[in-house]
Parts: structure tokens; C-alpha cells; sequence
């Protein structure tokens, strides 16, 4: 019940995004049954969101609207039992893992001291 409160409140801050443009409702369905929901969403500025989920709590979908900048921006995400998983171009990402560094902890690995065993 949780995440389906957090749908309905993730779709009414993202359709307040753009405060400047009175965006209207283009199309919008929600359909909401005992073994899941798909929503869709589309504004006038350009927002659009599609999403679905099981009885289980499951969920799935799509994020997208144009940046103040005018850079289109899309979000897809994964939510089950391995957590919130989004994917974008524009979420920042790790810088990778220095060959040095990689190799200590291989070589920990492949050597694990008494206490270890």
C-alpha cells in the first residue's frame, strides 16, 4: 500500500515540475485492480510518466520531461525485492576502480588471512 501512496505522490510532484507553464492534462489513465495498477500520464510541458506493478509490490516504469535547459530527461526504474533500481544517462555513476586498487583486492581475496578461515 506504501509504494502505491508513493506513486500517487511521485505523480503529483513531477506534474508540478515546471511552475512557470500552466501545463494541462493531456491523457491520464489509471487503472487499479487487486493484482496490480498501470498508470500513464501525459502533460502538455512534456511530462510523461508510464508505470505498472503486481500484488506483490513490484513495480516498473518510466519518467520523462524537458529540463529547464530544454534537455529531454528520461528515467526508467526497477522496484522489487532488489530495491529501487533507476537507469538514466544522466545519473552520476562511480569512476572506476584504479588497476592498483583491483588488484589488492584480488589478491586479498585469493589470500585470506587465519582469522578468515
Amino acid at each position: 500500500m506504501f509504494k502505491y501512496l508513493l506513486v500517487v505522490a511521485l505523480i503529483g510532484l513531477v506534474a508540478t515540475v515546471d511552475l512557470d507553464e500552466k501545463a494541462e492534462t493531456l491523457e491520464r489513465k489509471d487503472d487499479v485492480r487487486p493484482d496490480g495498477f498501470n498508470i500513464l500520464l501525459k502533460t502538455s510541458n512534456g511530462i510523461e510518466i508510464v508505470q505498472s506493478g503486481d500484488e506483490h509490490g513490484n513495480s516498473k516504469g518510466t519518467f520523462s520531461w524537458v529540463s529547464p535547459e530544454g534537455v529531454p530527461v528520461s528515467l526508467t526504474y526497477v522496484a522489487d525485492e532488489n530495491g529501487y533500481q533507476p537507469q538514466s544517462d544522466l545519473l552520476p555513476t562511480p569512476p572506476p576502480i584504479p588497476a592498483e586498487i583491483q588488484r589488492a583486492l584480488e589478491w586479498i581475496a585469493a589470500h585470506p588471512s587465519k582469522e578468515q578461515l
